[in-house]
């Protein structure tokens, strides 16, 4: 099984709030149907959740919210994941929409839930998961990121590769010589010199690598403005990006 998180900056127009880039989840979602492997699709907010979740002040620590700003996020979630799925249908690969409501409970996975997403995707299914305001208890709720849930099914679920789609060509050393890191290891560690996105998803993405990685996987970072680079780093065929050794 591979693990893929499509990035909010990838399928949607980050400096346009609401607006889908339909064209490259087109892209995508057609490269993506060359592969014989089953697939497990996470998607971001972008323009649509991230929009939502910064105007109404929400993040991913468990917090009394306004019903209004939870409603927005919520509702343009299920908006993106309906652009998205529509896509993929279209491109035939069948999609399966799998809210994250359907394998967490409070800001724990239900492992016996997770379990089963692999055995959907065996099916001939897609299972379509995304980023999401989530319900913790207590009048609370949180901001479930995708990349956060790469990090927790890759954990149960160890998947033969996990691999983050960007708008950009990789983890960068330096944002001015855009010079890219083309393997991190545990021998030969990110420094603290790398340049992070002013709204900290890199970081987190990097965060999330990492863990994912020390649990034998290999992590893939690749531009989804060349949707080739996916196939190749299924394929094992030479690609322009970053990989975190497992």
């Amino acid at each position: 099984m591979i693990l893929i998180k499509l990035g909010g900056s990838i399928i949607t127009n980050k400096n346009k709030p609401l607006t889908p880039n339909r064209n490259s989840i087109r892209k995508i979602a057609t490269n993506l149907k060359n592969v014989n492997e089953p697939l497990v699709i996470i998607h971001g907010g972008g323009s649509f959740g991230h929009y939502w979740s910064v105007k109404y002040d929400m993040h991913t620590k468990p917090q009394r919210h306004e019903a209004k700003g939870v409603s927005y996020v919520k509702n343009s979630m299920v908006e993106l994941n309906n652009i998205v799925l529509k896509s993929f249908l279209e491109s035939d690969l069948r999609p399966y929409c799998l809210p994250p409501s359907d394998f967490m409970t409070s800001d724990k996975p239900l492992i016996k839930k997770v379990k089963e997403i692999p055995k959907i995707a065996k099916t001939g299914l897609t299972p379509i998961s995304y980023g999401d305001v989530m319900w913790f208890g207590k009048n609370k709720f949180y901001i479930l990121s995708g990349d956060r849930i790469m990090g927790i099914l890759s954990k149960i679920l160890r998947p033969r590769l996990a691999i983050f789609v960007t708008n950009v060509d990789g983890v960068y050393s330096d944002m001015k010589s855009k010079r890219l890191l083309s393997e991190i290891t545990e021998e030969k560690p990110i420094t603290s010199e790398v340049s992070m996105d002013v709204t900290g998803g890199m970081a987190r993405k990097i965060k999330e690598a990492f863990n994912i990685s020390k649990n034998g996987t290999d992590v893939f970072f690749v531009n989804g403005n060349v949707p080739k680079r996916i196939i190749n780093a299924i394929n094992d065929k030479s690609f322009e990006g970053t990989v975190f050794r497992g």
